[in-house]
């Protein structure tokens, strides 16, 4: 216990989306924690920064990492907040607790893709009570094996506890498992890689599909082509662009994952990474289509001229046909948006597309044998790197 009985929690947040998260939680979370603790404990928050999960994602390795981390400082509790997906046993993982050494350990893609702030904030609050053991309030220590779980499982079903080895840091495991469990930790695998910023990521593939649409939209044989295409198929259309596209960056960038084992752990992990990416460049790609579509709308609305549009297609010019104009030149630009995207780099593309520390652990995957980050036993030369306290 630090000096004048304050419990000091530190926040120990992976860069980027972790660490937002962590800043935001810190705020309040020192009266949260003491008006639920109920024993007139007094607590400190503190945010550090830092690639704690460099060169590995193994739970036991991390657990090891921020042991050591915390032992040079004046930290009662450490709560380490990583956005990589992690596995263990063959499950995924939620948090690692070790009540010995006040060490807790959270994958943020398990606890899902809506409300992840407060999800976050819930799991943090339930891993310090349940953290800040017996040494602290005066009651007498229990073994171990006698410990109750905190009501993590209860209120963050379908987390339950899982298995624990007996050589690992951790004493308390919380997993997800089953297709709840799956589409949870997808999901929060695809928030983490915040597919929204794929749009400004694509510099020149939008180039190139706005110069498209510009140009098809003042063309009169397209104008031709919008009024003849039944609804359905400019459903195909659509559809076909949009997985033109998708297919075109995944393949181009070079953004499938294959892993190097052949465990059936390893291929799980492996179909995780790949639909996470499926789905986050989709999500991207139908962001930038929608975008598409409303600006070949207004550009319609300023350019076209309903006497000269009805006398190429023989019909006159209403708002049906300014959606459906659109629609087309939409499906028609993001063809040529696809084609751009051969002038992007791979490495923006990878930015765009993924959260930081899923690029380092591609990175990670495709480094030779020998020229690695870090090994899961044997993290690389120089231990982590200086934190940056916020």
């Amino acid at each position: 216990m630090s000096p004048q009985d304050v419990t000091v929690v530190a926040l120990l947040a992976d860069p980027d989306a972790p660490t937002d998260i962590a800043q935001r939680m810190a705020r309040g979370l020192s009266a949260r924690l003491a008006e639920r603790s109920g024993q007139g404990q007094r607590f400190d928050v503190k945010v550090v920064s830092e690639p704690f999960t460099a060169g590995t994602e193994d739970p036991r390795t991390l657990m090891r990492r921020i042991l050591d981390r915390g032992s040079v400082e004046d930290w009662d509790i450490i709560v380490a907040l990583t956005d990589l997906p992690l596995h263990s046993h063959g499950h995924r993982l939620v948090v690692d607790l070790s009540h010995e050494h006040g060490l807790a350990l959270l994958s943020l893609p398990s606890l899902g893709g809506l409300r992840l702030q407060t999800r976050a904030r819930r799991a943090v609050e339930e891993a310090v009570l349940g953290l800040v053991g017996p040494q602290d309030t005066g009651a007498e220590e229990r073994p171990r094996s006698q410990r109750q779980p905190r009501p993590l499982a209860v209120r963050l079903t379908p987390i339950h506890p899982g298995q624990v080895g007996e050589e690992e840091t951790a004493d308390l495991r919380y997993v997800v498992s089953g297709p709840r469990g799956y589409l949870r930790v997808l999901a929060g695998m695809v928030r983490a890689n915040r597919p929204w910023r794929l749009v400004p990521g694509l510099s020149k593939a939008l180039a190139a599909a706005l110069a498209t649409g510009a140009i098809a939209t003042v063309n009169s044989t397209v104008w031709s082509l919008a009024e003849a295409l039944s609804t359905p198929r400019l459903l195909i259309a659509m559809v076909g662009s949009v997985a033109l596209m998708i297919g075109w960056l995944i393949v181009d960038a070079q953004l499938w994952h294959r892993s190097a084992e052949g465990s059936p752990e390893a291929r799980q992990r492996a179909r995780l990474y790949n639909t996470s990416t499926v789905l986050t460049v989709g999500i991207g790609v139908l962001v930038c289509y929608v975008g598409l579509m409303l600006i070949n709308v207004v550009w319609a609305l300023f350019i076209l001229n309903d006497q000269v549009f009805a006398s190429m297609t023989r019909e006159p010019l209403d708002a049906t046909d300014y959606w459906t104009l659109s629609w087309f030149v939409a499906s028609t630009a993001t063809v040529g948006g696809a084609l751009g995207s051969g002038l992007e780099s791979d490495e923006a593309i990878r930015a765009a597309a993924y959260s930081k520390r899923e690029q380092e652990r591609r990175q990670m995957a495709k480094a030779p044998e020998g020229h690695s980050t870090g090994h899961p036993d044997h993290p690389a030369r120089g231990g982590l790197p200086r934190a940056h306290r916020r």
